[in-house]
């Protein structure tokens, strides 16, 4: 077994003991390097209600190499690509803010941070980014209010 492989299902049994609830990892017949969670928009948050599914992929390399994750369900953000589900999180793109310290559950929840905390700096999403940069809160809030309701009303959290 590789060592990316005893990893994840370090992890994936970290995760079962103390569960988190705004992440749900799921594995398909226990394939270990590909896999969905879910997370849940925080309370309080224009995400608030939301329930995103990612992909998560495991490099052969892994955890001296970033986990490839996308979202599989459409979000409006700043720094998430409506389209492709990209995401743009440093310790995702860049190698040096990557340490194996980081794991599955710790980036699902920098994914949560990131939503109400988006960087117009580095957008995917142009419109988004906009938004922010302007200083058009109100607008940037209502359009992810209406994502949230139109794509991310269903998932596994009740």
């Amino acid at each position: 077994m590789s060592l990316a492989a005893v990893r994840v299902q370090t992890e994936l049994r970290r995760i079962a003991r103390r569960p988190d609830e705004n992440i749900i990892i799921k594995t398909s017949s226990g394939d270990l390097k590909c896999f969905k969670a879910w997370i849940k928009g925080a309370k309080d948050t224009v995400y608030e209600g939301g329930q995103w599914e990612l992909e998560i992929l495991v490099p052969s390399d892994y955890p001296h190499v970033a986990l490839k994750v996308k979202f599989l369900t459409k979000i409006f953000h700043p720094n998430i690509n409506y389209k492709t589900g990209e995401i743009c999180l440093d310790i995702l793109k860049e190698k040096d803010a990557w340490t194996p310290a980081w794991g599955i559950a710790s980036v699902c929840r920098a994914i949560l941070l990131l939503l109400d905390h988006p960087d117009a700096t580095s957008p995917l999403n142009c419109d988004a980014g906009n938004m922010v940069r302007a200083g058009d809160i109100r607008a940037y809030r209502t359009m992810a209010s209406m994502y949230v309701k139109k794509h991310a009303l269903k998932g596994p959290f009740k």
